[in-house]
């Protein structure tokens, strides 16, 4: 009995044994699963999210850089890379908005910051002074549309944040170097620390500052973060220290760094921001630069903006929960309060275009039956916009400038070449897209700051009567610049000046299939068949 019972007891014990290093395998073999999982995912992860997501959508927008070969308003050269050519090396045009200082310095300091490198370096080529500027912009769109996939997701889900970045405008903007594309791209970022509902990434400095920085900017920037700033005030229960600690000091210090920086560059202590306020806003005298009727962004400046998505806005608008109403307040704020300007454009409501995806990915992610046909349609529909806007429409004078180059580095004769452009004001690029002192001329187009009742402009006065002016500005054989550049309404109209100069067309360059007022289909370069010298004015 003794025998058996021994060997009972050395059984269960083997078996117990057995089991504990079954268990410990287990633990062990567990262990050596998980540990490298969790060591990996930190490298895997940038800007919280996942790398390849990241790379994928840096990628898109370097692409989308390289594939909007046109112009869309003179504001994306003449008050950015112009302005900072002209602090590197010391040549180009500053408009009268720089004379009379409503325009500030810290935008234009970014990209005299990339061209001073690039001289340090010696790689100023002129194709490296175009297209760095605007890759850097890509890449400052790209870390927006991550901001704002990462709050969808966190707000919503994975799938509903995928449809809130697809876009024609957003295509065809976001690359592009104006004041308005760094005013989305801080809109977008401001948004992802503000406290929103269900929002994980609320920071109230963070949010703050960038709104800050935006309004430093573009001061208009101000205006959909009015609606939004007041919500977070009346729910915050320590109203005065968001003010006492937050708001004040960092304005203060967003101000005074853009006062410095002015500082340095005006040469004297000047507030840009109250400036330009007071001249589009208070005062309402963009209206020189052209005008609409109050419900021009409602009834044509919004529906073209969001294109194709409009009904789906529509749709998300009245699916969408209560935490997305402030959202909708700061579109329709937004709108109305640039209904009360006289001067339009549709970039001036490009800020609030991430606002109104949010309600069209609603309504993407809350579709059924016809979720895959509008899908279809929404890709398609958005990528022939984006690809005939960026490719097609209104490209000629940016390909025209690159014939401007070609007579300063291709051309043995180089210092004898003159330009005139004889096209509505700013149509083109200027020195920042010829990168060499050449003279060249344009028709001027400063508003009237002194009140006068009849006043026309430079280019007003030409188009006016073009041959009577050309006689009397060029008089003297010698005056006459070697090329003339003009859109093709204007050749007939001129052409008697044209043969008895002795002017020949050498190039051709398609502009647009929807030419409109003092804007022709083609731009035409002639060429002085007898050289002369050129007075540059």
């Amino acid at each position: 009995m003794r025998q058996e019972g021994d060997d009972s007891r050395l059984f269960f014990r083997g078996f117990q044994n057995r089991s504990q290093e079954k268990m410990k395998l287990r633990k062990r073999k567990s262990t050596l699963y998980l540990s490298p999982r969790k060591s990996t995912l930190p490298h895997g992860d940038l800007l919280g999210e996942n790398i390849y997501l990241v790379l994928f959508t840096i990628a898109l927008r370097i692409c989308n850089c390289f594939l909007v070969q046109t112009s869309f308003v003179p504001d994306e050269y003449w008050q950015s890379l112009e302005v900072a050519h002209r602090m590197v090396f010391n040549y180009g045009y500053l408009t009268w908005e720089w004379t009379e200082r409503l325009r500030g310095y810290t935008y234009p300091l970014i990209f005299a910051s990339i061209y001073k490198v690039l001289h340090l370096l010696r790689k100023d080529n002129v194709q490296l002074l175009i297209w760095i500027p605007r890759l850097a912009q890509a890449l400052l769109s790209a870390i927006a549309d991550i901001r704002l996939y990462s709050l969808m997701k966190q707000l919503e889900n994975q799938q509903m944040a995928k449809w809130v970045l697809c876009s024609w405008f957003t295509w065809y903007c976001c690359t592009r170097t104006l004041t308005n594309t760094m005013e989305t791209v801080l809109t977008i970022i401001a948004l992802f620390y503000y406290p929103l509902e269900g929002s994980k990434s609320m920071n109230s400095v963070k949010y703050s500052s960038l709104v800050a920085l935006a309004f430093v900017i573009r001061p208009t920037a101000i205006i959909p973060w009015i609606p939004l700033v007041f919500r977070h005030f009346w729910q915050e229960q320590k109203k005065l220290d968001l003010i006492l600690h937050q708001f004040l000091p960092i304005g203060f210090v967003t101000l005074s760094l853009s006062l410095i920086v002015d500082r340095i560059f005006f040469g004297q202590w000047t507030l840009v921001q109250y400036n330009f306020l007071k001249f589009n806003v208070l005062q309402n005298l963009g209206t020189f630069y052209g005008s609409h009727p109050w419900h021009w962004y409602f009834s044509q400046g919004f529906p073209a903006v969001l294109g194709t998505h409009l009904p789906f806005f529509i749709h998300g608008c009245f699916l969408a929960p209560k935490r997305y109403r402030i959202l909708l307040v700061t579109v329709l704020w937004t709108l109305l309060v640039y209904s009360m300007l006289s001067h339009k454009e549709f970039r001036f409501i490009y800020p609030v275009l991430p606002f109104c995806m949010v309600f069209c990915g609603y309504s993407l992610n809350h579709l059924k039956t016809w979720k895959k046909p509008a899908l279809s349609f929404l890709f398609l529909s958005n990528m022939l916009l984006a690809l005939y806007t960026g490719l097609v429409h209104q490209r000629g004078t940016l390909d025209v400038m690159t014939h401007v180059q070609e007579l300063c580095y291709n051309k043995p004769n180089k210092s004898s070449a003159s330009v005139f452009i004889m096209m509505p004001c700013h149509s083109t690029p200027y020195y920042s897209h010829v990168h060499y002192p050449l003279p060249m001329r344009f028709l001027q187009c400063p508003p009237d700051l002194t009140g006068k009742s009849q006043y026309l402009d430079e280019a007003d006065i030409f188009y006016l009567n073009p041959l009577n002016w050309l006689d009397k500005e060029f008089h003297n054989d010698s005056t006459l610049p070697t090329h003339l550049i003009i859109f093709s309404i204007l050749e007939e109209e001129i052409s008697t000046f044209l043969i008895s100069s002795n002017y020949e067309r050498t190039a051709v360059f398609f502009h647009t299939h929807l030419p409109e007022g003092r804007t022709g289909s083609h731009i035409y370069v002639y060429e002085r068949k007898l050289k002369g010298t050129f007075n540059k004015r």
